[in-house]
C-alpha cells in the first residue's frame, strides 16, 4: 500500500531559502512556504501540515514564537527548527518553549536534512497510527458499552416478562379455569398453610365440602353447557354467602371446598346454612329457562389444641357429606375430627 506523502511547511524569510528547500523537498514531501510566521498561520488556518520546518530568526514573530504557537494551537504537528551555529541558546529556548522534535543547523547537509524529514515523517506517521487505534479503541469501547446496555435492557425486559409469564402460569396452575376459583391443589396448599398455622396456635378450623344435587339429571336434562353455566352462576352464589376469613375453591366435577379458620361446630353449622339458603334461594337459568340447584354439604371441625391431619379432616368431611345425601339431600351435616395421636418419646 503506498503511503500518502506528508506535507511540509517551510518557513523562512529568505526567499532563495523557501525556493531551494522546496525545489529539494517536493519528490518526497507535499511542500508549502510561508516568508514569515503570520504567513503560516494562515496555511495552519486552512489546512494543518504534518510536520513544520521553521527558521528561527524572522521579523515579527521569530521561529521560537510560532513554534510555540503550533504546539498550543496545533500540537499533532511535527515541529523542527533551523537555527545558526551562534544562536544555540536560542535554540534550546525553542525546545523548551515549543518542545521542538529536532533542529538543524544553517546551512544545511542535504543528507542530514533528510533524515531529519524521515525521522519526523516517521514520528508524525507513529502518533497518527497511535491516535488512530485510540480512537478505534473509544470506538470499539462505546460499542461495547451501548451493546450491553442494550443487551441488559433487553434480558431486563426478557426477565420481567419470563417474571410475568411465571406469574400467569402459576396463577392459571392453581385457578380452576370455568369459575376462577382456586382450584384443588391451590385449596391443598391453603389448607396444609392453615393447618400448619394451627399447630403453632391452636384454634377451631372448619373444613366444608359441597356438592350439588342430582348435578348429573342437570347435564342429562339440559347439557353440559347448561351445566357449566350452573357452575359459574353457583360459584358467584357460594362467594356471597363465604365471610371475608373464608377461603372458597373448586375441587372438581360439581364439588366445591369451604376452609372456615376459627370456626367451631356452632359456627360451621351457621355457615353450611348460610351456604345451603342462599343457594336455594338463587335464580339459575340456561337459554331463559330456570333450573333448580340445591347443594348438600359436609363440614369437618377440628377442635382446639391437638394436631389433625389434612386427610383425615377430608375424610371426615366427605363421610358428613354422605351422610347429607343419605338424609335426602339440600342439607348440612357436622362432624367432629378425631385428633391425631401425639408421638411418644423412645
Amino acid at each position: 500500500m503506498t503511503r500518502i506523502k506528508c506535507s511540509v511547511l517551510v518557513v523562512d524569510d529568505e526567499p532563495y531559502i523557501l525556493s531551494a528547500l522546496t525545489a529539494f523537498l517536493k519528490f518526497d514531501y507535499n511542500v508549502i512556504s510561508a516568508e514569515n510566521g503570520e504567513a503560516a498561520q494562515k496555511v495552519f488556518a486552512e489546512h494543518p501540515p504534518d510536520i513544520i520546518l521553521s527558521d528561527l530568526k524572522m521579523p515579527r514573530m521569530s521561529g521560537i514564537q510560532l513554534l510555540e504557537w503550533v504546539r498550543k494551537n496545533h500540537p499533532a504537528t511535527v515541529r523542527l527548527l533551523m537555527t545558526g551555529y551562534g544562536e544555540l541558546d536560542d535554540a534550546v529556548e525553542a525546545i523548551n518553549r515549543g518542545q521542538v522534535f529536532r533542529y538543524m543547523f544553517k546551512p544545511w547537509k542535504e543528507d542530514h536534512l533528510l533524515d531529519l524529514l524521515r525521522s519526523a515523517a516517521h514520528t508524525f506517521y507513529l502518533e497518527r497510527s497511535h491516535e488512530e487505534l485510540l480512537q478505534q479503541l473509544q470506538t470499539m469501547n462505546e460499542q461495547l458499552e451501548k451493546r450491553v446496555v442494550d443487551r441488559t435492557r433487553e434480558l431486563q425486559a426478557a426477565l420481567g416478562e419470563l417474571e410475568q409469564k411465571n406469574s400467569m402460569l402459576e396463577k392459571l396452575a392453581l385457578t380452576d379455569p370455568l369459575t376462577g376459583l382456586p382450584n384443588r391443589r391451590a385449596m391443598d396448599r391453603l389448607v396444609e398453610r392453615e393447618l400448619r398455622r394451627r399447630d403453632r396456635y391452636p384454634f377451631d378450623l372448619s373444613l366444608g365440602i359441597i356438592d350439588v344435587d342430582h348435578f348429573k339429571s342437570i347435564n342429562d336434562r339440559f347439557n353440559h353447557s347448561a351445566g357449566d353455566k350452573v357452575l359459574i352462576d353457583l360459584a358467584k352464589a357460594l362467594q356471597t354467602a363465604q365471610r371475608n376469613v373464608d377461603l372458597l375453591g373448586r375441587i372438581g366435577g360439581e364439588e366445591f371446598m369451604v376452609l372456615a379458620p376459627e370456626t367451631n361446630i356452632e359456627g360451621a353449622v351457621v355457615l353450611g346454612e348460610r351456604i345451603r339458603t342462599t343457594v336455594e334461594s338463587a335464580k339459575f337459568h340456561y337459554l331463559e329457562q330456570e333450573i333448580p340447584v340445591r347443594v348438600s354439604i359436609g363440614f369437618a371441625v377440628a377442635h382446639g389444641e391437638g394436631p389433625v391431619d389434612y386427610d383425615a379432616m377430608k375424610h371426615a368431611a366427605a363421610q358428613a357429606l354422605s351422610e347429607a345425601k343419605r338424609m335426602g339431600r339440600n342439607r348440612v351435616v357436622v362432624h367432629a375430627v378425631a385428633k391425631r395421636p401425639f408421638e411418644q418419646a423412645g
